[in-house]
């Protein structure tokens, strides 16, 4: 009998849905891990697999449509946003880094990239990348009323402003040309510890009100907080607050309230945490939003975002990898609505980028504009119950950041007072301690290092200021720990290792001598596998016992006193528990780099 397709109902076939039928069965597989317990209340099993992010936002396993509702797109708050472009969506300005002080190089990059996908340039100037009096030069062949300009010079802002400003009008394009000056004293104060005041980047904001309509004099880069380590919301309150002490300026300067808020740029940085990093771009907005309204702004009034992909998260070991963090970061950034994104070439840890590497980061954009359509959707996060939740959590977050500093006396007290730098300090050890436990893993670093690799050559880069907040590496420490490494085999021909000592078959110990091997060769120290009984000829000076629980408690007394025995200045065992002879465990969320430390110097690797 064939049943009409009108008349099957799949869903009587399912126990109703409910969250704590959903809880009921989730204790089920916890209490096989040994995660809960058969008298574990079902109300605390969610809590169980919740875990915070480092602005305290719960990160949960299950949501549902009660959790946030979605606003419309293209109305205030502005959390989705949407820009029509006839047909289809306007995408994203792909917006190419330059700051190579060579302007015959620097001009060949920006044509090469403008020609080949790019829509605009983003031009370091001064000691960190072009001089100024060579801007003219670099900028030559490229049409100032097609292509936006936006200016990073750092402690030579205005001396920069007035040679592009000057170009302009000699070119006869104050009307047409588009871009930013790039002026953000706070910013600068950050960075180097001091900073110019806003009064002369309020000037550049009136005239560029008055005489260059396209041009915005004002960016508020929140890429310093998420540098020197802070989290995300520490990145959004502290933009907002730079943002707020702007809009003080430039209307005490004599711009309207929607004057103000024209002349501004945020530029915040986005990484391989896909969804925070969506979250935190439609949360940037709905807090702008806020500003707006209490501002007196008019409706429609929107934060305008350049999101640039994280230089915290980039490595020097293994930089290709590079590649696939920054994909993750650029999709993000266009599901989250950035106007205007950067990828940053995979070598950008090494040195000046070559043309290949700024070819795939173009490209990169390329590919999810084009090819995988991703502007053509609106908000596509838009809706998921998880994004708009935590969504609204980093918005808040940040709001009671922003609200301390503004309580501080705004942000240049807050920088001046430590505030910042302490908050910041303290969100960045927590990161590095979650670096170090692997719990934060960085693929090619932390977790699969290749020992082999040989890095590409890159000219160095120009330095960067300092002085103020510092500028952090999420890899730095492993990286430390295999530059040691490095130079111990060049000194001597060979790399400090550890012998695994293995027990029982390759079953049983395979799994535990693979994560021994991963471990430690992360700090740039090589692995001989065999039975205890062949350490001496391994020539190694450390062991690491590798095998099951079971074995253990069997033989592992004896590997550990046969390996001393045998010269074995430490002996580590893979896994958890005491053995007599043993000095010490490896197991996943140990300290790797204080084990990779004492490893290395147990080999007589000094720094």
């Amino acid at each position: 009998m064939t049943v009409p397709p009108e008349e099957l109902d799949l869903a009587t076939a399912f126990p109703p849905a409910s969250r704590d039928r959903w809880r009921e069965m989730v204790k089920g597989v916890l209490r096989k891990s040994g995660a809960a317990a058969d008298d574990t209340p079902l109300d605390e099993i969610e809590g169980l697999l919740t875990r915070d992010s480092y602005d305290g936002v719960p990160i949960a396993a299950l949501y549902t449509g009660d959790d946030a509702p979605p606003g419309r797109p293209g109305l205030a708050p502005y959390v989705r946003e949407v820009r029509p472009d006839g047909e289809g969506l306007a995408g994203w300005d792909v917006r190419q880094r330059h700051a190579h002080p060579d302007p015959a190089v620097t001009r060949e990059a920006i044509l090469a990239d403008l020609e080949n996908g790019a829509t605009s340039v983003w031009l370091t100037l001064g000691a960190a990348g072009l001089p100024v009096d060579a801007l003219a030069e670099a900028l030559r062949g490229v049409y100032l009323d097609l292509a936006p300009v936006v200016l990073d010079a750092g402690a030579e802002t205005e001396q920069a402003a007035e040679a592009f400003l000057a170009l302009v009008a000699e070119r006869g394009h104050a009307a047409e040309v588009s871009g930013g000056l790039g002026a953000d004293p706070l910013g600068l104060q950050a960075r180097t510890g001091s900073g110019p005041g806003a009064a002369a980047a309020a000037g550049l904001a009136v005239r560029c009100a008055r005489e260059f309509p396209g041009l915005r004099a004002i960016t508020v880069d929140g890429t310093v907080h998420h540098d020197a380590g802070g989290s995300d919301a520490e990145e959004l309150g502290g933009a907002v607050a730079a943002g707020v002490a702007y809009l003080r300026a430039l209307t005490d300067a004599g711009l309207s309230v929607d004057e103000a808020f024209g002349q501004i740029e945020f530029r915040l940085a986005v990484n391989a945490d896909q969804f925070l990093s969506i979250a935190k771009l439609r949360a940037a907005r709905r807090l702008w939003r806020r500003v707006a309204e209490v501002s007196g702004a008019s409706d429609g009034t929107v934060m305008r975002v350049h999101a640039v992909t994280s230089s915290a998260m980039m490595t020097r070991r293994d930089p290709w990898v590079n590649m696939l963090r920054t994909t993750v970061a650029t999709f993000a950034a266009g599901v989250g609505g950035a106007d205007a994104v950067t990828v940053q070439p995979f070598d950008a840890r090494l040195g000046l980028p070559d043309g290949f590497a700024r070819r795939i980061a173009r490209n990169t954009q390329t590919l999810l504009l084009e090819e995988s359509s991703l502007a053509r959707v609106v908000d596509p996060a838009g809706g998921s119950w998880y994004v708009e939740r935590i969504t609204e959590d980093l918005a808040r977050a940040a709001w009671e950041w922003f609200t301390e500093i503004e309580r501080a006396g705004g942000l240049a007290a807050a920088l001046g007072s430590g505030l910042v730098a302490d908050r910041l300090a303290a969100t960045w050890a927590r990161r590095r301690e979650d670096i170090a436990r692997r719990k934060a893993p960085l693929t090619g670093v932390s977790e699969f290092p290749n020992l082999t690799e040989k890095p590409p050559a890159r000219p160095a880069a120009p330095v960067q200021p300092s002085g103020g907040l510092p500028a952090v590496r999420y890899a730095q420490d492993f990286e430390a720990l295999r530059d040691r490494s490095d130079a111990h085999a060049e000194r001597t021909g060979a790399r400090p290792a550890v012998f695994l000592a293995t027990l029982g078959p390759i079953a049983v110990h395979t799994a535990r001598a693979s994560f021994a091997a991963n471990l430690f060769q992360a700090g740039g120290i090589e692995t001989v596998t065999g039975p205890p009984g062949e350490f001496a000829a391994s020539g190694a000076r450390v062991a690491c016992v590798c095998s099951s629980d079971k074995l253990y408690s069997e033989e592992a007394a004896d590997a550990a006193r046969v390996l001393k025995e045998a010269g074995a200045t430490r002996v580590w065992l893979a896994g958890k528990g005491a053995y007599e002879g043993v000095d010490a465990n490896v197991f996943a969320g140990c300290d790797a780099v204080e084990v990779l430390e004492t490893t290395l110097h147990d080999l007589g690797v000094n720094r």
